[in-house]
């Protein structure tokens, strides 16, 4: 398991309607503020203002094919190349990362072949990185080439 330094939260949020509403750097877009969200924002600031990825180079919750299905990825990074480079699947804090939660980013990995793969749940993360075929595990976070 990966640990998470996460970077102090500066978030805007509203409420409205009774629904929360948290402000999405990347999308520039309010966003509804589901626990899965948080998890999201606070992977993508870690990722921006800790490891030094370049916003320009992330894609968020955008649409995937699998067959027919129409599936959407949580974080997409790209390398310098513009390249798909490596995939994040987030899920809320409660849910537990486990064969399954795997299995859903090597599925959307079928569509969008990346060198890392990455899950998280905000408290827990795991990452992978692909080579000769198989799937090494990696001790954090990788670095930008």
């Amino acid at each position: 398991m990966i640990i998470i330094n996460y970077p102090e939260q500066d978030f805007r949020i509203k409420k409205e309607e009774g629904k929360e509403s948290i402000f999405d750097k990347l999308r520039k877009k309010w966003i509804i503020l589901t626990p899965e969200e948080w998890v999201r924002q606070n992977f993508i600031k870690y990722l921006v203002g800790i490891k030094k990825y370049p916003s320009s180079l992330i894609a968020t919750e955008k649409e995937l094919k699998l067959g027919e299905l129409k599936k959407r990825f949580d974080i997409l990074v790209y390398d310098t190349n513009h390249m798909p480079w490596l995939m994040v699947e987030c899920k809320s804090m409660e849910i537990k990362l486990d064969e399954a939660v795997l299995q859903q980013v090597l599925r959307y990995n079928i569509s969008i072949p990346v060198k890392f793969l990455v899950i998280t749940n905000g408290s827990n993360c795991f990452a992978w990185e692909k080579k000769d075929g198989q799937l090494v595990p990696c001790s954090e976070i990788p670095e930008m080439d």
